[in-house]
C-alpha cells in the first residue's frame, strides 16, 4: 500500500493522503464508528496541602514506602521481539506508505513508543505517482492508487534520513521500504540504503498493485527468488532483508518459500488486494488508475488466514519471523495475528482514523497478556490451534 496520511510544509498538522496534491482522506463512519479519538488516559490526583510537603516525617516515610513498593512492582508482560537479530521494544510499527517519511506524524502521536517506523517506498528515481483521484473510501476501509510517489533515493538519503536518525535515537528502529522496476533499480537502492547510518532493515516492496509492473516480481516465484538473492548479495550483511508479499497470487506459500530461498530473513504480509470502486453516475472507476489496493478491516480475516498458512508451511520450518498486517485496528486484531504466527505487527489504514492506534493496540495487548498470565509476547506467537492439530 502506498498511501500516506499526512504531509509536511504548509499542510503540516492536517491529515492528507500523500506527498502531492491529492484529496484529503476522511474517516469512513461505516467502519470507524466507536473508535476513540482520545490520545490516552489522564490520571488526576486530589491531594491535600500536607500531602505535598516532603519535609514532614510522615511524608518522608510515605515516600520511602512508595519507593520500596515501586522497586517490587512487576513490570508486566514483556513486549520485546526479535526479527532475525533486529530487536524491537515492542511488535508495533507503521505499515509502509501510511506515514510518509516520519516527521509527518510527529504532531499526532508519540512515535518514540513504536517498536519500529517503516517508511513509504523509496525508488531510485523520483516518482510523481498516479493521477488523482488516488484514494477512495469504502465501507470496509479504503482503496489507494498512489503509484509509489516519492522523492527518490538521493533526496531521501540527503533530506529524510537525518530526520529518521533523530527519531531512532528516541527509540524506534528504522525500516526503509524499497521498490523498483528492474533488478538494477532494487540492487542499487538497497546497496546504498543498507549501508546508511541509522537504517536497521530494508523491506522489499515486490507486491504493489498500483503500478503497471508492480506485481512482476511478487507473483512469480522464480523471478522473486532471483531478485531477492541479488538484492541480498548487494546489501550490507549487517542489514536484515524483509520481503513484503502480495496476496494477489494463487498460492502465497510458493512466493514466501521463494523469498526465503533467495535469502530474506523476515517476511511481511500482506500487501493490499487489487480492487475497484465504480462511480455509478459517470459509469467510470472512482480511481483515475482504474484499480487500486484494498486495505483496512475488510481484508483482516483474509490476512490472518494467509499469515497462518505461511507461518505453518514456510516460516516456522525455516525459522523466519513474520510481520503481520492487514486491517489491524484494535488490540484484538493484533492478538489474532500473533496467535496465527506473526511476530511483528504493522498498522496502516487505521492511522487515517486515529494516528494513536498502534499505541492503543499496544496497551490493549499488554493488558491481554497480563490477564492471561503470559510473561512475554513471544509465548503466544503461533499458538493458534486448528482443527486436526
Amino acid at each position: 500500500m502506498q498511501a500516506t496520511a499526512c504531509r509536511g510544509g504548509k499542510g503540516r498538522g492536517r491529515p492528507d493522503t500523500a506527498e502531492g496534491n491529492t484529496p484529503r482522506h476522511r474517516a469512513d463512519p461505516a467502519w470507524a464508528v466507536g473508535l476513540s479519538r482520545q490520545g490516552g488516559l489522564c490520571y488526576k490526583m486530589n491531594m491535600s496541602p500536607h500531602d505535598t510537603d516532603a519535609s514532614t516525617p510522615a511524608a518522608t516515610s510515605a515516600a520511602a514506602a512508595a519507593a520500596a513498593s515501586a522497586d517490587s512492582v512487576d513490570p508486566g508482560p514483556q513486549l520485546g521481539i526479535d526479527l532475525a537479530g533486529l530487536k524491537l521494544a515492542n511488535p508495533l510499527m507503521t505499515a509502509s506508505g501510511t506515514c510518509g517519511y516520519g516527521n509527518e506524524y510527529a504532531d499526532f502521536v508519540d512515535l518514540t513508543r513504536l517498536g519500529a517506523f517503516v517508511t513509504k517506498s523509496i525508488t531510485a528515481e523520483v516518482r510523481a505517482g498516479n493521477e488523482a483521484y488516488r484514494i477512495v473510501e469504502t465501507r470496509g476501509g479504503m482503496l489507494n492508487a498512489i503509484g509509489l510517489a516519492n522523492i527518490g533515493l538521493d533526496a531521501f538519503v540527503e533530506r529524510k534520513l537525518p530526520e529518521l536518525r533523530q527519531m531512532r535515537q528516541a527509540g524506534p528502529r528504522i525500516i526503509v521500504n524499497v521498490a523498483g522496476h528492474s533488478v538494477d533499480d532494487y540492487t542499487a537502492a538497497c546497496a546504498r540504503i543498507s549501508r546508511a547510518e541509522g537504517v536497521d532493515a530494508i523491506e522489499l516492496n515486490v507486491s504493489c498493485p498500483n503500478v503497471r509492473d508492480g506485481l512482476t516480481f511478487g507473483t512469480n516465484p522464480q523471478l522473486l527468488c532471483s531478485l531477492v538473492r541479488q538484492v541480498r548479495d548487494a546489501m550490507s550483511e549487517a542489514c536484515p532483508l524483509i520481503v513484503k508479499l502480495s496476496p494477489n497470487v494463487g498460492d502465497i506459500t510458493q512466493t514466501a518459500a521463494a523469498a526465503v530461498e533467495g535469502g530474506c530473513q523476515v517476511l511481511s504480509l500482506i500487501n493490499t488486494y487489487t480492487a475497484m470502486a465504480v462511480d455509478i453516475e459517470t459509469r467510470r472507476p472512482r480511481l483515475a488508475n482504474g484499480t487500486g489496493g484494498l486495505s483496512g478491516p475488510a481484508i483482516r480475516p483474509l490476512a490472518v488466514y494467509l499469515v497462518s498458512r505461511v507461518y505453518r508451511e514456510v516460516a516456522r520450518p525455516a525459522g523466519v519471523p513474520i510481520i503481520g498486517m492487514g486491517g489491524i485496528q484494535y488490540w484484538q486484531d493484533a492478538v489474532e495475528f500473533l496467535l496465527a504466527g506473526a511476530t511483528g505487527l504493522a498498522v496502516g489504514t487505521a492511522l487515517f482514523v486515529d494516528p494513536a492506534t498502534p499505541l492503543k493496540v499496544m496497551d490493549g495487548l499488554r493488558q491481554y497478556l497480563d490477564r492471561h498470565g503470559v510473561k512475554a509476547v513471544q509465548e503466544i506467537i503461533g499458538t493458534l490451534e486448528l482443527p486436526g492439530d
